[in-house]
């Protein structure tokens, strides 16, 4: 459930950053019944950032599948073995 606060609650910030860190979602600032900032703690935000970085590269994956770029799965492990010394 997200958590939604006011922003006149900012003022007490080390509760803010408490909140922010034990529930590792967003918290929604409202101003005036209306939304207006979106607050998180350092790890969530990193955590988002991968998050859409694997989803870009699935989006890429899926565009050259869709196009035919693919390759060989047993020639590209070869390859790999080989580039790798494995």
């Amino acid at each position: 459930m997200p958590h939604i606060i006011p922003i006149r609650d900012l003022k007490d910030t080390a509760a803010i950053s408490k909140l922010c860190n034990e529930c590792q979602e967003p918290v929604y600032i409202t101003q005036n019944g209306y939304g207006d900032m979106v607050i998180m703690s350092m790890k969530t935000y990193e955590e988002k950032l991968e998050l859409l970085d694997v989803y870009d590269k699935l989006d890429q994956a899926e565009e050259q599948l869709r196009n035919g770029v693919t390759a060989d799965a047993r020639s590209e492990l070869k390859r790999l073995r080989a580039k790798y010394g494995i």
